[in-house]
């Protein structure tokens, strides 16, 4: 039985969850032309660099819009996880529209903090216009079905805590594509890898809090937290003062993790690290194990 566990001692967001997939061994080609198969979303680079954190090396993955490009600004994406408000992950997140993650999970908490006000943006998108750019790509009916899958975790929870209707949830447009490209790029990489079981660790989420354009909110950021409730999903808090979990890198282990506990006994065959963007207390990365699981033997 092939095995792949998360190991999230950093937290986790949708740019450390791909950073970890290619580390681990998925091809960059294999995402990229999966991404092609998004025909309604453009407008970002992509890119995939080695890097050190705490004297381990991983791999980053920041997905650069053209806005920001033009702006001088580059997007963090993975660590802090999330989105963010600002979306990137960043940890220390501003969850602002400046898209700075500092953890890299900039996604992420774009949803957290700007949807209460869906008509400031005249370019929101709701979880049907998502799903819709979703079901007309080119990509895998599984990839389709745990693409969106993902993605509603995300809209439940911000429903929830918005105190809306999930159909009424927008994404600025922004976040959208950060999201879309982090949760579409997941269920890619788990597309190639064909993995039997997936577990996790309990989560580390963080603590202190971060700047919403409706002023400071808590970590867990409301819709991470939701999340993590709904699918009873473990986490816990050292007292590292960043955002360690987007509302997106919740999402995605909700989605993934079969299990949550231990590392498993298995024989490890590839491991892989993808880095966030801060540098903190402790290595800014998510860890991925793979390996067979073997059937014990027993005396005849």
């Amino acid at each position: 039985m092939k095995i792949l566990y998360l190991d999230c001692f950093a937290g986790i967001s949708g740019d450390m969850t791909l950073g970890a997939f290619l580390d681990l061994g998925v091809s960059e080609k294999a995402l990229r032309d999966g991404f092609s198969q998004l025909k309604e979303v453009d407008g970002y680079q992509l890119k995939i660099e080695k890097t050190i954190k705490s004297g381990i090396s991983g791999t980053k993955v920041d997905i650069i819009l053209d806005e920001e490009t033009d702006h001088h600004h580059e997007k963090d994406h993975e660590q802090p996880h999330g989105h963010h408000h600002d979306h990137k992950h960043d940890h220390t997140h501003d969850h602002n529209h400046d898209h700075s993650h500092d953890h890299d999970h900039s996604e992420e908490h774009a949803h957290s903090c700007h949807h209460d006000h869906p008509h400031e943006h005249s370019h929101d998108v709701n979880l049907a216009a998502v799903e819709k750019i979703i079901d007309n790509s080119g990509l895998a009916e599984d990839v389709k079905a745990l693409s969106k899958k993902i993605f509603r975790y995300v809209a439940a929870a911000e429903a929830k805590v918005h105190g809306k209707l999930i159909e009424e949830v927008h994404f600025h447009e922004v976040g959208a594509v950060d999201s879309i490209l982090d949760i579409v790029g997941t269920a890619i990489c788990l597309h190639e890898l064909k993995v039997d079981k997936i577990l996790a660790s309990p989560i580390h989420t963080g603590t202190g809090f971060v700047n919403c354009q409706h002023g400071m909110i808590p970590v867990p950021v409301p819709a991470t937290l939701e999340i993590l409730k709904e699918n009873k999903i473990p986490f816990y808090s050292t007292g590292i003062r960043r955002e360690l979990v987007t509302p997106t890198g919740a999402a995605i282990i909700a989605g993934l993790a079969d299990e949550f506990g231990s590392m498993p006994e298995m024989e490890a065959e590839a491991i892989g690290y993808g880095a966030g963007t801060r540098d903190l207390e402790i290595p800014n990365m998510l860890r991925m194990v793979m390996g067979e699981k073997k059937k014990t033997m027993t005396r005849s």
